[in-house]
């Protein structure tokens, strides 16, 4: 049994100047409603941004961008994020995934960040459900039966892909006050990240917000 750290990696866009890329194309795909395109310079994205979807509401044209983000966090943070059924997941499947082949110094998982006075309890229960999971498959239990005994602490990895919009409104949701605090681990550094390499967009969300205020905000 190992315990890790939730984790996540932003992979598009990966840096600032990548996310100014972003914001030009939507600026440039934006700009064949009123075939202006001509009027696109390398500079002109901040203006056209803050009129046309700050200030004029136009958010469908952010659509027209994509971010992937690569969590590595426990299956019930995965369960409440697959709610958001507009992205695009794969997610690491403990139907295929064999526990004694793919993780031979033992399954990882992950503490919640608010055990308090159970944490013994908590750790004996993952370890004894370990221990049954393994014992199953080597009497020759399938994978995906054998799973059935592990716990929502197991760590998983699950990719994530979906327009700037879809990033905008999750982001808007789940970092509000109200979001579980396992989720905020991630949740609120990615909002960070966002912040810092896509101008703009991301600027008015307030993370610890509650989520009634938070959800006041355009999306």
């Amino acid at each position: 049994m190992k315990i890790i750290e939730p984790s996540f990696k932003l992979l598009l866009p990966e840096d600032r100047k990548e996310g100014v890329e972003m914001l030009q194309t939507i600026e440039r795909f934006a700009r064949i409603s009123h075939r202006s395109e001509e009027a696109q310079t390398d500079v002109s994205w901040e203006r056209f941004i803050k009129a046309v979807v700050l200030e004029h509401g136009d958010w469908s044209v952010v659509e027209h961008v994509y971010s992937s983000v690569v969590f590595r966090v426990d299956r019930g943070v995965t369960h409440e994020l697959v709610r958001h059924r507009l992205f695009s997941f794969t997610q690491e499947s403990t139907r295929f995934v064999n526990g004694n082949k793919s993780y031979p110094n033992g399954l990882e998982f992950i503490e919640p960040v608010r055990i308090e006075g159970g944490l013994s309890q908590w750790q004996l229960g993952c370890k004894q459900a370990e221990k049954a999971y393994l014992l199953m498959l080597d009497n020759g239990v399938r994978p995906q039966e054998a799973r059935s005994v592990l716990p929502n602490a197991l760590a998983a990895t699950i990719a994530v892909t979906g327009n700037l919009r879809n990033w905008r409104h999750f982001l808007i949701m789940r970092t509000s006050k109200e979001t579980h605090p396992d989720f905020k681990r991630v949740t609120i550094p990615l909002l960070q990240q966002f912040q810092e390499r896509v101008p703009l967009l991301f600027d008015d969300i307030v993370p610890e917000e509650r989520q009634i205020e938070a959800m006041r905000k355009p999306r």
